[in-house]
């Protein structure tokens, strides 16, 4: 099955370069339809540029609290400078407490297919 997904500019490069190997989503409806062997094909939000990858793996937890407990923030596209001050709340930036609470999180692992550009 495929999936289309948004991505900014500095997440969709960072994947299309290998050093982010996990994209990190709220567990909603959405999401909870992949499963492993999936492809999601991620459009920048800035042009028309795409990205074909493969779901490998599909890592859920209650909040963004456990997954940044148990995931690699390296491969969740956090650099080493950074590393230090990464917190479950930078995820506020993108969704509610209340979403959330209602959904819990998930970390796609993914395998770049074809960047086509």
């Amino acid at each position: 099955m495929e999936h289309e997904m948004m991505l900014a500019p500095e997440p969709f490069k960072k994947i299309k370069s290998g050093q982010k190997t996990i994209e990190l989503r709220l567990y909603d409806e959405k999401r909870r339809a992949l499963t492993v062997g999936d492809q999601i094909r991620f459009y920048r939000l800035d042009d028309e540029k795409q990205l074909m990858t493969e779901v490998v793996q599909c890592h859920i937890f209650e909040d963004f609290v456990q997954l940044y407990e148990k995931l690699d923030l390296l491969k969740c596209g956090y650099t080493e400078r950074d590393i230090t001050t990464a917190s479950p709340k930078d995820m506020e930036a993108y969704y509610s407490s209340e979403q959330i609470e209602k959904y819990g999180s998930i970390g796609i692992e993914l395998r770049v297919l074809d960047d086509n550009n």
